[in-house]
């Protein structure tokens, strides 16, 4: 079981990127999955949220809401966060990650299994 990231990169502030997420050994399909950003000398946070396949439920941190979006594709191995009008302060190494848990938290704590992570950099 493993989770590769992807597509992060510098992008000017008012830019967008896309991450993507592929799983290995498993699919999505019942998993609740999480994008976490973690700052230097910050803890890891939790961004965006996509709940099973069976209820597809969205849920999105205050800072992000409106210029993110997570998604899965069809066949439940790639999850994506698209991210729009990204501004200096989401710059930060970004995750994701996967429970078993059938409620959609946001503790990073309840999270089993991550991915090694991909630098997004937003320059002003």
């Amino acid at each position: 079981v493993q989770l590769v990231e992807s597509g992060g990169g510098l992008v000017q502030a008012g830019g967008s990127l896309r991450l993507f997420c592929a799983a290995s050994g498993f699919t999505f399909e019942h998993y609740c999955i999480g994008w976490f950003l973690q700052s230097p000398g910050k803890d890891r946070e939790c961004v965006a949220l996509l709940s099973s396949s069976t209820e597809g439920k969205e849920w999105y941190a205050d800072s992000v809401k409106g210029r993110f979006t997570i998604s899965r594709d069809n066949d439940k191995i790639v999850v994506y966060l698209q991210m729009n009008n990204l501004k200096p302060e989401d710059t930060a190494v970004y995750y994701c990650a996967v429970t078993t848990y059938t409620i959609m938290v946001i503790t990073p704590d309840f999270y089993e299994t991550w991915g090694q992570g991909t630098q997004v950099t937003v320059s002003s």
